[in-house]
């Protein structure tokens, strides 16, 4: 058993709700108004549905379509109490969850739902953001979790210490939590994952006894395949415990020279100098107060000429100043502390680091596929009765709410994943 797990697994990723109580009052108050009140409502979102349909089922008994005006999904939605569209107007993503979580709201398939709110993002404008002192809430709290080093180490702990063997239960063999790449219709699943790897490496220009290093590594796959392609001299770093103990052993078993290692260190301490470096989805974990002191340590630690491969999920560049101004459903309950890539604030960091910015490869459709996935894998596990002992229902249904929300942000093109390659300048 991994003795890095609390007895109650999950409950620092729902320490939120307490702060949001005061939100669910006013919410049930508001829903005391008359239900004309509420169709002006549904009058803004109907209004900011450029493309794709809401078939909405009402608490009083009335079914009402909204948008249809462009081509996109059709969702689905049951609306069983106003309090709903309330708790959305007042907390945004986070409300909406909680409105599900209540039971204020259902939908066969949540996804479409998500997808359309993403689809649809900029002409929605602050339809499903928090707004006046709820916004400053959301964001009161999210920078609460800053991530300065003790802070880090406990934001990265609240998501990746949940078990070994939760993570086993639904992530492919190669314990890959990050995008596959799909590249064959016919490709397991695991052998895009694989894929995913490679294109990384294949940024590099590594050769045999070259230096590696991996920011955020995992439970360890990009550095042993690195050490059986490539016969590097790898040093992965994570702060998770419960990652390292995986990742060393995997490393340990094909790096019989010894030479490599994962080391439990925050990215700002490392020291040396390495001919590349990788980080897959890592970035998100650093928050954009950090990403000067990421790259200055990316510039920092390559040497002249070096190559950095870097694979991070962003939200457009028309949405990051409404989506930075307060907190989503995402940091307030999964990643306490995250923040998505501004592609173009991001890339002007690094180039003023001598960070040569190249081959932008994006594949965000393939997120999505990864997600469903996960999420098949997941409720498998769960209908097995599976899950390890800890895990309650809230938490399960946190968990699937997570995966279908990030499915939807991915098919709704709002969000996206991408690779690229930084050099640094000799």
């Amino acid at each position: 058993m991994n003795t890095h797990v609390s007895p109650r697994r999950g409950k620092d990723l729902l320490r939120a709700d307490r702060a949001y109580r005061a939100g669910g009052v006013m919410a049930r108050l508001i829903a005391l108004a008359p239900a004309s009140f509420f169709h002006l409502m549904l009058d803004r979102i109907d209004a900011g549905l450029a493309l794709g349909t809401i078939e909405s089922h009402l608490p009083d008994g009335s079914v009402r379509l909204l948008g249809g005006r462009g081509k996109g999904p059709t969702a689905v939605v049951h609306l069983h109490r106003w309090a709903a569209l309330a708790r959305l107007t007042l907390l945004g993503s986070v409300g909406w969850y909680r409105a599900w979580e209540a039971g204020e709201w259902s939908s066969p398939d949540p996804v479409p739902l998500f997808d359309l709110f993403n689809r649809n993002a900029e002409s929605l404008g602050n339809v499903a953001r928090a707004r006046g002192p709820w916004r400053w809430l959301n964001k009161a709290l999210h920078a609460l979790n800053r991530n300065d080093r003790r802070g880090s180490r406990r934001n990265i702990l609240a998501h990746y210490d949940l078990g070994n063997d939760f993570y086993r239960l639904w992530l492919d063999p190669t314990m890959n939590y990050s995008s596959a790449m799909f590249t064959d219709p016919a490709q397991s699943f695991e052998d895009a994952q694989t894929a995913k790897v490679d294109a990384i490496l294949d940024r590099l220009d590594l050769r045999s006894g070259g230096r590696l290093l991996e920011i955020g590594c995992g439970w360890g796959a990009l550095g042993e395949r690195a050490v059986e392609r490539h016969d590097v001299l790898y040093t992965g770093i994570t702060l998770s415990p419960a990652q390292r103990d995986v990742a060393d052993a995997r490393l340990s078993a094909v790096d019989l020279s010894g030479r490599s290692r994962v080391d439990i260190c925050d990215y700002r301490d490392v020291q040396g100098a390495y001919d590349a470096i990788a980080s897959v989805e890592m970035v998100e974990a650093v928050g954009e107060a950090y990403w000067p002191a990421y790259l200055d340590a990316i510039a920092r630690l390559l040497r002249p000429g070096g190559k950095a491969a870097i694979q991070y999920i962003l939200i457009q560049d028309a949405l990051f100043e409404r989506y930075a101004a307060s907190s989503d459903f995402i940091q307030a309950y999964i990643f306490p502390g995250g923040c998505l890539i501004s592609e173009s604030r991001f890339r002007a960091l690094a180039e003023g680091r001598g960070l040569i910015w190249r081959d932008v490869h994006r594949f965000g459709g393939d997120y999505a596929e990864t997600l469903r996935q996960w999420r098949g894998r997941f409720d498998a596990a769960v209908r097995a009765n599976d899950l390890p002992p800890g895990f309650d229902d809230r938490f399960v249904r946190l968990w699937r709410y997570y995966l279908q929300y990030c499915e939807g942000g991915f098919r709704g093109g709002g969000i996206d994943v991408a690779q690229v390659t930084l050099e640094k300048q000799v």
